[in-house]
């Protein structure tokens, strides 16, 4: 399901969007992995969902009776996806550096871009940023790959591909943010047992929460607003394209909070994403022959 041929400008304002989404929750990410020493990767999905979710309920204004109605399905499924995709993929960060976790989460917006597009071109560019997110993984991998990081990462990506999905069905039956506050909530409902059983009191900690609060704006309260409008505007399978710069931004993210060096095949890597993103965002202004 997408929506349908959108003009130029409104396709450069919802690139805009996924490219701001990108950058603020690979800076999140990078950010969440200090605090992993003191509550662990649960304890910092727990922060991240809790306090990012507080701050959308705040600013949709909407509370538990609006959990009603033929949307509520989706919005509960909703939840259950950001759970599961957000401790997977900070359970993989305790494992893999944050260039390789990403590159391996990608298969889910990879497949979607894949197997939801009717067009050659948008075949060609999915296929494109594969070959760039092979050639980032076998740069990044060359200190090898943990294995139980791998499968993490890897299941984050199928939580990931039901994420655009859920996003999509819940944008366009809820006008606003007020079904992906709900569904932040219910994410940190389920995400809260592990999360303290991990964190225990250190979670309360002032330079914790300070820092949980930042992590919850960064990866959760901004970018999910940024693309669940970047979703009302674009295509399910042009989207995923375009988040093909998520693997290239977490490698430079990596490579400047981390201290993450990039070697010649990661800078080649990236032009590429680079390159796919771009073909689908030209793609996506042009109208689908039937």
């Amino acid at each position: 399901m997408g929506v349908g041929p959108q003009s130029a400008a409104e396709t450069n304002a919802a690139a805009g969007l996924v490219i701001g989404s990108i950058v603020s929750v690979q800076c999140g990410a990078a950010l969440a992995t200090t605090l992993f020493d003191e509550v662990g990767p649960a304890g910092a999905v727990l922060l991240r969902s809790a306090l990012g979710g507080l701050v959308l309920l705040a600013v949709a204004r909407t509370g538990p009776r609006a959990l009603r109605g033929p949307g509520l399905r989706d919005i509960v499924l909703f939840g259950i996806t950001l759970a599961g995709m957000n401790l997977c993929f900070y359970g993989s960060l305790e494992h893999l550096s944050l260039g390789v976790a990403v590159t391996l989460e990608f298969v889910g917006p990879l497949g979607v871009a894949v197997f939801g597009s009717r067009r050659a071109r948008d075949l060609l560019w999915a296929l494109l940023a594969a070959l760039g997110i092979l050639l980032l993984s076998d740069g990044a991998g060359s200190e090898g790959i943990d294995a139980i990081g791998a499968a993490l990462a890897l299941t984050a990506g199928g939580f990931w591909a039901v994420y655009i999905f859920q996003a999509a069905r819940v944008g366009r039956t809820h006008p606003g943010l007020g079904g992906l506050a709900l569904a932040m909530a219910i994410s940190a409902v389920l995400v809260a047992p592990f999360g303290i059983a991990q964190g225990g009191a250190d979670l309360l900690a002032p330079a914790v929460l300070a820092a949980g609060l930042a992590i919850g704006l960064l990866s959760s309260a901004i970018p999910y607003a940024l693309e669940l409008e970047a979703l009302r505007r674009l295509p399910n399978a042009v989207f995923s394209v375009l988040l093909s710069l998520e693997p290239a931004v977490a490698a430079l993210v990596g490579a400047i909070a981390l201290s993450q060096g990039l070697d010649l095949a990661e800078a080649v890597a990236i032009g590429l994403v680079v390159i796919a993103s771009v073909g689908a965002l030209r793609s996506a202004a042009t109208p689908a022959r039937d």
